[in-house]
């Protein structure tokens, strides 16, 4: 790095001035010596916690990525974060501190690596909100940046049957149906997982790395990967080696994160089947970057162009590990090649059709389809409106489940707790929709929970007879019909909060239409009638969340004006 890339390196401070003293008196005290003082400083930002296995490793690729970053001519410091984890985390209050930790990473990463002024960073990404927040920070901060997906967990057998989280998830259905026994249950339990990372399958942390991937906020051929693999080993280094690269370059997310970014992330979602709640992380991801987009409109043009061409598991036979032995996210871009904008830059510094072309072409495997031969035809995650949702729900259609129509009476809950006591008392009727409301951003506050619920249903045997309506928080792994993020939220008086038990709620996915049927001016005049649904929250991390966040399609994140007089609290 020459002596003038030096002197502009936003962290070398002028001689002799307060700030340049005092933190050279801190990092000489370190033990850094005083010529890596002038070198570019690389921040690694590192969510290790021991609540949780999706973190358990991450302590080992920090010290192979620092000797890569000094060995490439930066200095690395590693920061830490909040680490949530939705098995672990979700267990206080109905999941309600998830979506809000998404939050408190991004201000996290914002005050250590932007207090500090630092060059660069790399974001070590697991479970599923570190992601999204970690991409949140770096299109806030606008430093060159880079997002390491550390992997995905191995999973385990049980009577020679493959077996992993999902199947514990669901597990809990089939024990309170009675179709296992609390022993079977516990042993599921004992050997779902065998290694560190998230959780397999198409959930929400393997549809962010890809996502991760696809924007170009990673480097090209990096995800899926397996945890604790040679092949994550090799992407560390690159990693360590391309941010020092990039920080010479002035390579930043602004330079990376454009509308046609975002539309091609939206693309291999489709075409990987990827997470219902991929529209609300890239929907924030978008307002940190400063971008109007409306991603409900850009995903439904989408849907009638890409097919879904990887049935990975809960949307299909196969297994995440499948999806990374067919190429994973490189070889899914070069089957959407003539669906994608091409122009756009990458983190590698070229754009897509320079990568598409120094990369080899992935050869055929079953697990990947074509735009001529894909494993189903699209698309597999569909905006609904309708007088339910005016401002959009979404439904994920890609494991092939979902009937054209379905019409049914419903049966409100105010908790998935309540539904799960429903569940097991075998008060859920087949042919109904069950509601859960009032758990959304404001009125949860922090976006509630029901994917629990919709797992046990699932694992009942009752999902293919039943609908789920909710403005509360899916899960990756959920399947089924099942139509999350209505808004407005019925915390908010959107129609959700004027259904009563016995009204009747009917999809048509054709036309793309969610409504409850009843009379305009009869549902105006329930929802004036509503009970409140939104409880003050009064302190702590939460009440500054619900006073703060903004509506999941912009997603939700906090950087709406405070507003004291919202009589709606």
């Amino acid at each position: 790095m020459t002596d003038t890339t030096k002197k502009t390196l936003r962290s070398n401070f002028d001689p002799g001035s307060t700030r340049w003293a005092v933190r050279r008196a801190q990092w000489r005290a370190l033990g850094i010596p005083p010529e890596d003082l002038e070198k570019p400083k690389v921040a690694i930002v590192n969510t290790s916690s021991e609540l949780s296995i999706c973190f358990a490793h991450l302590d080992g690729i920090v010290a192979e990525l620092k000797a890569a970053i000094r060995a490439a001519g930066g200095v690395p410091f590693e920061i830490r974060t909040t680490a949530p984890s939705d098995f672990v985390t979700g267990a206080a209050r109905g999941g309600r501190y998830l979506m809000p930790a998404r939050e408190l990473v991004a201000h996290d990463i914002e005050v250590s690596v932007e207090g500090a002024q630092l060059d660069g960073m790399i974001c070590l990404a697991s479970c599923d909100k570190t992601a999204p927040a970690q991409m949140m920070a770096m299109a806030r901060l606008d430093i060159p940046a880079l997002i390491l997906a550390c992997g995905y967990q191995r999973s385990g057998h049980i009577d020679g049957t493959a077996l992993d989280i999902e199947d514990v998830f669901e597990g809990v259905g089939e024990y309170l149906s009675g179709k296992i026994t609390l022993a079977t249950l516990t042993a599921m339990t004992d050997r779902a997982i065998t290694g560190p990372g998230v959780c397999a399958g198409m959930g929400t942390a393997n549809s962010m790395h890809i996502m991760a991937e696809a924007l170009g906020l990673a480097l090209p051929g990096t995800t899926p990967v397996a945890a604790a693999s040679e092949a994550l080993r090799h992407n560390t280094q690159s990693a360590g080696r391309r941010i020092v690269e990039m920080i010479a370059e002035d390579l930043r997310p602004s330079s990376i994160l454009s509308r046609g970014a975002f539309r091609n992330a939206l693309a291999v979602s489709l075409a990987v089947s990827g997470s219902v709640n991929v529209l609300r992380h890239l929907a924030a991801v978008a307002a940190e970057a400063g971008l109007e987009l409306d991603l409900y409109e850009m995903i439904s043009e989408l849907g009638e162009r890409v097919p879904q061409l990887a049935g990975v598991k809960p949307c299909g036979p196969h297994r995440i590990e499948d999806l990374e032995a067919a190429g994973g996210t490189r070889a899914v871009m070069q089957a959407l090649a003539p669906l994608l904008d091409l122009s756009c830059l990458g983190a590698s510094g070229q754009c897509l059709t320079d990568e598409m072309q120094a990369a080899p072409s992935a050869p055929p495997h079953p697990a990947l389809g074509s735009l001529d031969s894909p494993f189903r035809h699209g698309p597999s995650v569909m905006v609904l409106r309708g007088t339910l949702a005016p401002e959009g729900a979404i439904l994920k259609s890609g494991d092939g489940s979902a009937p054209e129509r379905f019409c049914g009476p419903a049966q409100v809950f105010s908790s998935q707790e309540e539904a799960l006591d429903a569940l097991t008392g075998n008060e859920i009727a087949p042919g109904s929709v069950v509601v859960l409301r009032g758990l959304g951003a404001r009125g949860g506050p922090g976006v509630a929970s029901a994917s629990w619920f919709v797992a046990a249903l699932s694992g009942s045997g009752l999902a293919s007879q039943v609908c789920v309506v909710t403005d509360g928080q899916l899960s990756g792994l959920n399947h089924g019909l099942v139509v999350g993020q209505v808004c407005p939220e019925a915390s908010d008086l959107g129609p959700l909060a004027a259904v009563r038990d016995g009204d009747r709620i009917s999809l048509d996915l054709g036309a793309r239409r969610i409504d409850l049927d009843l009379a305009p001016d009869v549902i105006a005049r329930r929802i004036s009638e509503a009970p409140k649904l939104r409880q003050a929250e009064p302190k702590g991390w939460l009440a500054l969340y619900q006073r703060n966040v903004g509506p999941l399609p912009k997603g939700a994140t906090t950087g709406a004006p405070i507003n004291f007089s919202d009589s709606s609290e």
